[in-house]
């Protein structure tokens, strides 16, 4: 550590410098960091650099003063000669898709088309290329409608109209005097009068019988099923038989009921089919308007639809009003309503379908055993399963012969491929 004495300092010469208090460093070239000596040994290979370049303890190479700095981050940089860069294993920069360049570009395109006010006014005949332009718009918009009609359709399963025929039979047992015990065998005890109606069906088949195809229970075509017996005969408590299906329905093929009696007995039989999907029947006043009994949701909303269009009951300015006409009007009790509003108007006016109604007679007449079948066909709505045009084509290739014309063909293809592959082995060999 330095420290200060006092006294008087003696002058200098003329030609001395005057004292320093502190060792004097030697020149530095500005703008450059100093940095310590070298405290290291020197590697092997090491070129020292040339005397007249300037060193304080470290070196530095200097950038040319005529090349500035590139002000871009991702800027190419120098290659230095001799030395292959090694490669970017980067993998290529993804470009963020525009959604909107699309659409911009179609709406250009349909804007393009209409043609400006004054070529209008100047050509007299370009009212006929509007027209055509109106005239493509209206046919792009059916055929929209129509595509996403035919996909919806294709979503549902399709459906075929098959005749379901029902076989309704009556059995009459007549009475029996009870026998006593005899050497024949012991005696048999006596009954008295009854009958047995059984309901029975089936879907009418154009096609063979197939053992291997599992037929539809005859239960599963029908919601509820009430037999209704005549009340004088067999009073107000027991003359009613009804089924309901619930969710643990076990299916059956038929349904019988037996009761006592030797009297002939009209019946009423109520069949409820099962709609898939539900159908409705329409109000009177509405069925009429439409032309629609009994069908589904969709379908009545349709045609009411295709009532308004046919009518041009649309409002011309607020084009999701209806205005009611006079048969509207007293069907919705209203003179204007939304289209929006159209289904919760509805529910009042649709009503569960008609049951299917058959009368019968169970007759008991002749006082012996006997058996009286009646047949009933109706229509039903069944889901189509597969094609019905290859299910059909599959019965050609379940002939005799197919087995035998296919083992012939696959000979025929191994000999054909044999010829071939010697023939190639014999022109290679030669």
């Amino acid at each position: 550590m330095a420290q200060r004495f006092s006294g008087p300092v003696p002058a200098p010469g003329p030609g001395v410098p005057p004292p320093q208090r502190y060792q004097q460093q030697p020149p530095q070239n500005p703008g450059m960091r100093q940095y310590g000596q070298q405290n290291f040994p020197q590697r092997a290979g090491y070129n020292p650099p040339p005397p007249n370049m300037p060193s304080s303890g470290g070196t530095m190479i200097q950038r040319p003063s005529g090349a500035p700095y590139s002000p871009m981050r991702g800027g190419p940089m120098p290659q230095q000669s001799g030395v292959k860069r090694p490669a970017d294993n980067r993998g290529p920069m993804q470009q963020k898709p525009d959604y909107g360049h699309g659409t911009n570009k179609k709406k250009k395109k349909l804007a393009d088309k209409i043609l400006p006010q004054k070529v209008r006014d100047l050509v007299p005949e370009s009212q006929a290329y509007m027209d055509l332009l109106a005239f493509e718009r209206k046919l792009d918009s059916t055929i929209m409608r129509k595509r996403l009609d035919i996909q919806e359709a294709l979503k549902r399963p399709m459906k075929q109209k098959r005749k379901l025929r029902i076989f309704i039979s009556n059995t009459f047992y007549p009475a029996k005097e009870p026998q006593a015990d005899g050497p024949d065998g012991p005696g048999q005890e006596g009954s008295v009068a009854s009958w047995e109606l059984r309901v029975e069906g089936r879907l009418l088949d154009d096609s063979k019988n197939d053992p291997n195809k599992v037929k539809r229970k005859f239960s599963s075509f029908f919601k509820s099923l009430v037999i209704e017996l005549d009340k004088e005969l067999y009073g107000p408590d027991n003359h009613l038989v009804e089924w309901h299906r619930t969710l643990t329905t076990q299916e059956t093929d038929g349904f019988q009921v037996k009761r006592p009696g030797d009297k002939n007995v009209r019946c009423t039989i109520l069949l409820l089919l099962d709609y898939q999907p539900l159908q409705f029947k329409l109000d009177p006043r509405l069925a009429r308007l439409l032309g629609v009994h009994t069908q589904t949701r969709p379908v009545i909303i349709s045609a009411l639809w295709q009532y308004i269009k046919t009518h041009r009951l649309q409002d011309a300015h607020e084009r999701e009003y209806i205005v009611c006409d006079k048969y509207l009007e007293q069907i919705f009790n209203c003179t204007r309503m939304k289209f929006a509003e159209i289904p919760q108007r509805l529910n009042p006016l649709l009503h569960p379908p008609d049951p299917i109604v058959i009368n019968h007679v169970i007759s008991v007449e002749g006082g012996a055993e006997s058996k009286q079948t009646a047949c009933y066909d109706i229509d039903s709505m069944t889901d189509v399963v597969g094609n019905p045009e290859e299910e059909r084509r599959s019965d050609f290739f379940y002939q005799p012969w197919a087995q035998e014309a296919v083992c012939r063909y696959f000979y025929t293809k191994v000999q054909q491929k044999r010829a071939e592959l010697e023939q190639a082995l014999g022109i290679r060999n030669n």
